[in-house]
């Protein structure tokens, strides 16, 4: 254990001295050949964090940055194979990701809308009206050309992903309302995220909302319904899908950000920084006012942390293919691909932060008010 925990060590160590070259470089004038230098510094990071448990749920972030590394650098591997353009395996992806989202899904877990209504209602209102209002605000404040902007409304208008519930339950907050918020919501996406598309970026870009409607079922709907006739046929009997599909889903949604990202890069490099920051405030606005709202509507703290998360973390893979569709990908798409490796390090701070401050049991708001 303690040789093991050296070598750990030994790699963080050099990751050190790869960020340290590629510093080097950046003021030298070599930036534009240093990066293998960036990406090795990444790998090995992420290598190195796997051996402190503290930072195991970095890992997966952290080798997403060196993929968007490489795209960076060598957007040319990542734009088309042999005439074939990667930007088409976007939508299939999604609906593979969204099929394994159904295979976990049963008709029973809808039925937890009914025993905390109030914690589903308000989990799903503040994710299509924090969101989009504030995408459209920063949008309108960004000077970003009328595709990229909005991108940043896209993003907004999008529902919650997985990520979420992961960072639920690793917050210790309510992972079946996480759940059930995640699911409705991406069952009404296909009708509210065009409809506020058309309300609030209709101003950047042309917004056609059936042909939205349509493009979004095609990614949502139908994957998920397939899914669930799959988990209800063979229920029981096969468990290999349970531990493939989440690998599936982050490896599909990594190809997704590097092939945005490839396809975006010299967007990106006029205006990336400030894209990341107003991505950024995106995000931490809607931990913020997520939580808050919860508290308005006198939920618990379990569940106020809950809804947070849910807000914060947008299903960045879906906003992307949405982007594709609409053949905006390097440009429409690049707020979502930004966001998406963005809320898994916010979010894994925020649920480790969470996580050691475990709530008192009967700790809600109305018990606060009692005192």
């Amino acid at each position: 254990m303690i040789k093991t925990k050296k070598i750990y060590n030994i790699i963080l160590v050099l990751s050190g001295l790869f960020l340290l070259s590629f510093v080097v470089c950046l003021f030298t004038g070599y930036v534009a050949k240093a990066g293998p230098l960036l990406t090795i510094f990444f790998i090995l990071l992420s290598i190195s964090f796997y051996g402190y448990m503290q930072l195991r749920s970095y890992v997966y972030t952290v080798m997403i940055f060196a993929a968007v590394s490489l795209a960076m650098y060598y957007p040319e591997y990542f734009l088309e194979v042999n005439g074939f353009k990667l930007t088409g395996l976007i939508t299939p992806l999604i609906q593979v990701i969204m099929f394994g989202m159904g295979t976990s899904m049963s008709a029973g877990d809808f039925l937890a809308v009914a025993k905390e209504p109030k914690g589903v209602f308000v989990g799903v209102t503040a994710q299509f009206i924090i969101m989009p209002l504030s995408g459209y605000l920063l949008a309108l404040i960004s000077g970003f050309s009328g595709e990229i902007a909005a991108g940043i409304v896209l993003i907004g208008c999008s529902p919650s992903g997985m990520a979420s519930n992961v960072m639920a339950y690793l917050a210790r907050a309510n992972l079946a309302l996480s759940l059930t918020i995640t699911s409705i919501a991406t069952l009404v996406a296909p009708f509210l995220t065009p409809l506020l598309m058309k309300m609030l970026a209709g101003e950047f870009i042309a917004i056609d909302v059936l042909t939205m409607m349509w493009g979004i079922v095609k990614m949502i709907i139908i994957p998920i319904g397939a899914g669930l006739i799959f988990n209800k046929l063979i229920r029981g009997k096969s468990t290999w899908i349970d531990k493939v599909m989440p690998i599936v889903s982050m490896a599909g949604i990594a190809l997704i950000i590097v092939v945005i990202t490839a396809a975006g890069r010299d967007s990106l490099l006029d205006i990336g920084l400030l894209l990341i920051l107003l991505v950024l405030i995106h995000n931490i606005f809607g931990y913020t006012m997520g939580y808050w709202y919860g508290r308005f509507f006198r939920l618990s703290e379990k569940d106020c942390r809950t809804i947070a998360i849910e807000v914060g973390m947008q299903n960045g893979g879906l906003a992307s293919a949405i982007a594709n569709n609409l053949g905006k990908i390097a440009t429409m798409g690049l707020a979502p691909a930004i966001f998406g490796p963005l809320m898994n390090v916010t979010g894994s701070v925020l649920a480790s932060f969470w996580h050691k401050r475990p709530i008192p049991e009967k700790s809600s708001v109305e018990a606060q008010g009692k005192i």
